[in-house]
């Protein structure tokens, strides 16, 4: 055995003294013959190892269509179906693809259309397990939006309700005091307002969306997330505002928050965390930021940033290998990112908004359903088609591409009960972030309708 293995190595030796010589000699034939050759079976099989460990979302099951809600008389209703935005969208590119009516090589941006918004802002919370945590969460969602964008429907607020929340003054048991957001949002049509309805709005405008949705997206729970949801919504009369969306089977967070978002009808769709770590009446400074960066089309994001907080108590506290890997993720982050999104400070934060406009650019092609998928959302936006740049009459003068990301900062606090596992999930969030950026760039995912 011992005569074997001599003669092997001596068997290497000769090989690689053998391809030294031929690079030395002829460097060219050498190029041609080895070196293209392995770099292109090594690309070859770069390629189809992506194809086998890229994740692909999973088609959703019918009863993930439907949604629940409480009926006026404490019950719960039937599962009803939910509206989806995407299907028509999806649709309606399947045709254009099939009876196209623009001449083929004539290059224009890409320009899908979404059904106009019913209410004024869709909230999806994503919930796994939560029980114990998601009634604070919601509390401190529904006294925000409550005051700020009321009930749809003209739906009035519980006499209890009212009540409870003048009583709320400062203290420790308050809630976060709210500040009224600017609007500064570009018009939906050349006559339409900024500002919010009125009594004497003409009859030849078209009505503006008012109030809000809650979409609880229960990501495959195994505990009382469900009853939880739906006693809160009995309590403070909540009949078909908030909405609870069972999933047959654990998704993951990405992949929760791509089902809600496929289906809100919100002028603003907004995904906040179900344990309320981030302040909810932030989500003013949200608006105020996608709308300062709104293009033409109206696409504009916005997320809330946790970065301003470096160096504070809240993360002084943390554990030294938590700081570490922070700190460690958002390098590789800098180094596998585009432009734009690499400079990103926070893109982990749960607590982003998106504007109506924006979505048929990103929703249809996300894939991750872990915990980056935030990423791929801000890299689809940044990739986004190009859109119209309009003159002050209406005429084209050029194009914007891409859709612009407002970072703004928001107060948050930890919360107890977190579900993700440090070291491993830091391990497998840069391990998918490696697979994501591979995948996009080798055109294993890519835009087209999913």
């Amino acid at each position: 055995m011992a005569a074997e293995g001599v003669t092997l190595i001596e068997s290497l030796e000769q090989l690689v003294w053998l391809l030294w010589a031929t690079a030395s000699e002829r460097p060219f034939y050498f190029l041609l013959a080895f070196v293209l050759p392995l770099f292109s079976l090594a690309i070859v099989c770069v390629y189809v190892l992506l194809h086998l460990i890229a994740p692909k979302p999973r088609l959703p099951y019918p009863s993930e269509k439907t949604y629940i809600t409480t009926n006026t008389d404490g019950t719960v209703c039937a599962p009803r179906p939910l509206p989806c935005w995407y299907d028509r969208w999806h649709a309606a590119g399947k045709l254009s693809q099939e009876y196209p009516t623009i001449p083929a090589g004539f290059p224009v941006p890409e320009e899908p259309t979404i059904e106009p918004a019913e209410v004024e802002v869709s909230v999806v919370v994503p919930a796994y397990n939560e029980e114990a945590r998601i009634t604070a969460a919601l509390e401190e969602m529904i006294e925000y939006l409550d005051q700020q964008f009321g009930r749809p429907s003209n739906q009035l607020l519980q006499p209890e309700r009212q009540d409870r929340s003048s009583q709320k003054k400062g203290g420790k048991g308050s809630k976060r005091a709210t500040t009224p957001h600017r609007l500064v949002f570009k018009p939906d049509s050349p006559t339409s307002s900024t500002s919010r309805p009125t009594t004497g709005r003409a009859a030849s405008e078209p009505p503006q969306p008012s109030g809000y949705e809650i979409l609880i997206i229960d990501d495959g729970s195994r505990d009382r997330t469900v009853d939880v949801a739906l006693a809160f919504s009995r309590k403070h009369g909540l009949h078909d505002v908030l909405r609870v969306v069972k999933l047959a089977k654990n998704r993951g967070k990405g992949g929760a928050v791509t089902h809600g978002l496929r289906h809100v009808r919100g002028k603003y769709a907004v995904f906040a965390d179900a344990d309320g770590a981030s302040r909810f009446s932030d989500l003013g400074r949200l608006i105020e930021g996608c709308e300062d960066v709104v293009d033409g089309s109206n696409r504009g994001v916005a997320i809330g940033s946790r970065a301003h907080l470096v160096g504070s108590e809240a993360v002084v506290k943390r554990s030294a290998i938590r700081n570490f890997l922070m700190r460690s993720f958002h390098f590789v982050l800098m180094i596998l990112t585009p432009p734009a999104t690499s400079r990103i400070r926070d893109t982990q934060c749960g607590f982003k908004l998106f504007s109506r406009a924006s979505l048929p650019h990103i929703v249809p092609y996300m894939h991750t359903e872990g915990w980056i998928f935030d990423i791929e959302m801000l890299m689809l936006a940044e990739s986004a088609p190009a859109t119209p740049v309009l003159a002050s009459d209406g005429s084209v003068i050029g194009t914007s591409s891409g859709i612009r990301v407002a970072e703004v900062p928001v107060g948050w606090h930890e919360v107890d009960g977190s579900k993700m596992s440090l070291v491993q999930d830091s391990v497998r969030m840069a391990l998918g972030l490696a697979v994501l950026r591979a995948s996009w760039m080798m055109g294993v995912y890519r835009r087209r309708l999913t």
